[in-house]
């Protein structure tokens, strides 16, 4: 697997895989953290959490720029990583929100956010150009596609141990203050400190029951009880950003530790314009335009694969807290499950296109993410099926049920393994593909674009990640997902009806 890879794939990675453990402990939380904090409704948090992650991707544009005009890749990665370090400290400050600061304090937050994406935009499309250009060498240039599913397998190492932390912070700080977990708490305590009396009684006796569960009095002062939950509650996810700033440190020290050892280019794009004449500068900017066009055309259907796929932290988020029995396993922790099959099938999947290529059977790019549609299509037809059967109504009906009706129709824990077992293998067929085929499109002199450009598509499907939870408290829940399995099987025909023309141009 790491045969005959260059020397700088490992440093890169390890950098990119200590950034991404401070992304997604963060990113486990977020949308549940600011409903329980704020008292948001789900619907703003998720979209909130739509911008933020648009955001991403979006800014990975003008880090891109950045990049490219001052040819110094590595001095604007390492700026990311002290912008995003600062988001994350002003995030673990642990300020209890109330009706006097919430004015000033939900949009310090935003800003925190703003500049963890920012930071983010810097650094994240910069670091896979320069993953790219390990690969620009001949020596390497095989082992392309496998170098960029092995960096793809340490980002997910990261990403299978950070949901264990906020939850475990979370939790321990709760214990401390002999309280216990549960997710539902939060939003009836908001409920109560806003309406009181005005609650309905399915309601309040949900809640009576809740506090009795959790180490509380149903007795006493509710209020102060409710403050006092809320305040614990989100002071132990505070402390875990602390463990996100302790990640950013770790991926500076790492990458400025090897950064000698990785590509330099400015000093590639001085000894590039030497040896290229306008006349031969000329000849290639038509199979230039071709390329883009292709790029482009691939990058238009894999906006729909990401605003289906990261439904994980909007929408499915939601449906792990809400239907699936989550009494011994915090709803955030099931986001682990996506990295760690990442990690279990990355060697999977490379050895089957290897056994294919060896036979002579050589699967384009465009057509794995085809195939990589249809996948997803079935992680949601799978889940609509059994939302049917089920019988579940929307989340907004279902939380309004009492907590005694509502336990006995809970999933269980494979229902979630199950569906991130499709969804990891759909993504397997086009994330880390997709960001070698850009690598391998993209001119030299265009590198961190053309990767802003792939994050950039990822961000115009994360802005319509709000969609899914709207439909999710809206509608009952087989019609929620049925909408992301169209979404997924008409991406799948437009691909494979532009596969022959995507190979042509490809190439050429």
């Amino acid at each position: 697997m790491f045969k005959d890879q260059p020397k700088g794939l490992i440093p890169a990675a390890l950098s990119n895989m200590g950034e991404r453990f401070g992304y997604y402990i963060m990113n486990a939380v977020l949308v549940l953290f600011l409903c329980s904090k704020f008292g948001l409704s789900e619907e703003t948090s998720t979209l909130i959490y739509s911008f933020f992650y648009a955001g991403i991707y979006l800014l990975s544009l003008v880090g891109g720029v950045i990049a490219d005009r001052t040819q110094n890749y590595k001095g604007t990665i390492i700026s990311g990583l002290i912008v995003m370090c600062s988001g994350y400290l002003l995030l673990s400050i642990p300020i209890l929100s109330t009706s006097e600061n919430i004015s000033w304090l939900l949009p310090m937050t935003c800003f925190a956010l703003f500049l963890i994406a920012f930071g983010n935009g810097l650094f994240k499309g910069n670091l896979q150009a320069i993953v790219g250009q390990l690969y620009d060498n001949p020596k390497y240039a095989s082992k392309r596609d496998s170098g960029f599913q092995i960096f793809y397998v340490f980002i997910n190492v990261g990403g299978l141990i950070a949901p264990f932390v906020a939850p475990m912070l979370r939790s321990w700080w709760l214990g401390v203050h002999n309280l216990a977990y549960n997710a539902k708490l939060p939003a009836l305590c908001h409920e109560y400190l806003s309406v009181t009396d005005n609650m309905s009684t399915e309601n309040i006796n949900n809640l009576y029951s809740l506090i009795t569960a959790t180490g509380g009095n149903a007795a006493g002062d509710i209020q102060a009880f409710c403050s006092q939950y809320l305040e614990v509650f989100n002071t132990g996810v505070h402390y875990s950003f602390i463990a996100s700033v302790a990640a950013m440190v770790l991926s500076l020290a790492i990458f400025l530790i090897y950064k000698k050892g990785l590509p330099n280019p400015s000093a590639k794009a001085k000894t590039t314009s030497v040896s290229i004449s306008d006349e031969e500068r000329r000849a290639m900017a038509k199979e230039i335009k071709q390329r883009m066009m292709a790029l482009f055309a691939v990058l238009g259907v894999v906006i729909f694969f990401w605003f289906s796929f990261h439904q994980n932290g909007t929408s499915l988020s939601l449906f792990a807290r809400d239907f699936v029995d989550t009494s011994t396993i915090a709803p955030e922790i099931w986001q682990a499950v996506n990295p760690f099959f990442v990690i279990v099938l990355t060697p999977v999947v490379m050895a089957l296109f290897a056994m294919l290529s060896r036979r002579g059977i050589e699967i384009s790019t465009p057509k794995k993410i085809a195939i990589g549609m249809g996948l997803a299509g079935l992680a949601f037809l799978f889940l609509a099926i059994f939302s049917a059967v089920s019988g579940y109504p929307s989340a907004t009906e279902f939380r309004a049920m009492p907590v005694g009706e509502t336990a006995g129709m809970l999933a269980g824990p494979w229902v979630l393994i199950l569906l991130y077992f499709f969804l990891t293998v759909a993504e397997l067929f086009i994330s880390p593909l997709g960001l070698s085929f850009v690598s391998k499109v993209a001119p030299g002199h265009m590198q961190g674009l053309c990767q802003g450009l792939w994050l950039g598509a990822t961000a115009l499907g994360n802005l319509l990640l709000w969609i899914g939870p709207l439909m999710y408290n809206a509608w009952p829940l087989w019609m929620c997902w049925s909408v992301f399995l169209a979404v997924c099987i008409v991406s799948m025909g437009v691909m494979f009806g532009m596969v022959n023309w995507l190979e042509r141009v490809t190439k050429a």
